[in-house]
């Protein structure tokens, strides 16, 4: 592991908030064991170890009955990782994986039967190499036939320029951590509304309330100034959000979180019944579970 950057939390404390049946974390990741799946060698980062069973494990303790692992960019479009954690899982768990231009019908259909119901795009540069649009849409395009959605990674400040993109593509897009909003800058501000705007215009976007560990000036173990923002998309668009833990946490430096004060965050931004049932099981059960393997 980069010696900058921090394990997961040994010891999670267990969450006063009890998830409803059939709760889904939809957003975690699983990185090696790197003897079985090496990492890529044109990563910018290297992890720790974060293993399957680890994952299932942390899931029981923390109340939930289902995971969303997403590939990770240190893994590259190596997704064996990620199909050994979704074939072990029971069911329990779908993916979001990485492919490239070369991926063909008959790969696309093999991650379909393990379980993948999406691919994602990642436009962080700190995390890969910019990968040009009409390689994407032509990604989109392919997968979009599978009933599969596109996962984007972005900050706030690059959404104008990748508006266009974005609203051209013929798929569901889910867009991770509500777009990586600057939490010092205010609610109804320019930024941030932007983002609003996007989820209102276009139907097909949909947001995952995620992360207040990377959002937060104020900090653990409440990240206070990041519920409204959270709070203000689970409201606006209750049908259109989903949440996950972001386990291992990945390339954090400063603070690592504690999983079960993440989960006590959820009724601080989804404040009625309904509205965490709509997050943590309806929305995610249409996305993953509703077609066959």
């Amino acid at each position: 592991m980069d010696s900058d950057w921090l394990p997961f939390h040994p010891n999670p404390s267990k969450p006063s908030f009890k998830p409803p049946p059939g709760a889904a974390d939809a957003h975690c990741h699983v990185f090696g064991p790197a003897a079985r799946f090496p990492f890529a060698p044109e990563r910018k980062y290297t992890p720790c170890d974060a293993s399957k069973e680890q994952l299932f494990g942390l899931r029981d303790f923390l109340g939930f009955e289902r995971n969303v692992i997403v590939q990770a960019t240190c893994h590259g479009n190596d997704n064996r990782a990620l199909v050994d954690a979704l074939a072990h899982a029971g069911g329990r768990a779908r993916g979001v994986a990485s492919v490239g231009r070369d991926v063909d019908g008959d790969q696309l259909r093999a991650l379909h039967r393990a379980g993948v119901r999406g691919v994602r795009f990642n436009f962080l540069k700190r995390l890969m190499d910019s990968i040009p649009r009409e390689v994407l849409t032509e990604i989109a395009g392919r997968v979009s036939i599978m009933g599969w959605h596109v996962v984007m990674y972005f900050e706030a400040q690059d959404l104008p320029e990748l508006w266009d993109f974005i609203v051209s593509l013929p798929v569901t897009i889910v867009v991770d951590h509500m777009g990586l909003p600057d939490v010092g800058k205010p609610l109804d501000g320019p930024e941030f509304e932007l983002f609003v705007r996007l989820m209102r215009e276009r139907k097909n976007i949909w947001s995952k309330v995620s992360c207040p560990e990377r959002l937060s000036k104020s900090g653990p173990p409440n990240y206070d100034d990041v519920v409204p923002f959270a709070k203000h998309i689970v409201e606006t668009f209750p049908d259109r959000v989903l949440w996950g833990s972001d386990w291992p946490h990945p390339n954090m430096k400063h603070h690592m979180p504690d999983d079960g004060k993440l989960v006590d965050f959820l009724p601080r931004i989804a404040t009625t019944a309904e509205l965490q049932r709509k997050l943590l099981v309806d929305n995610p059960a249409h996305l993953y579970w509703s077609m066959e393997d």
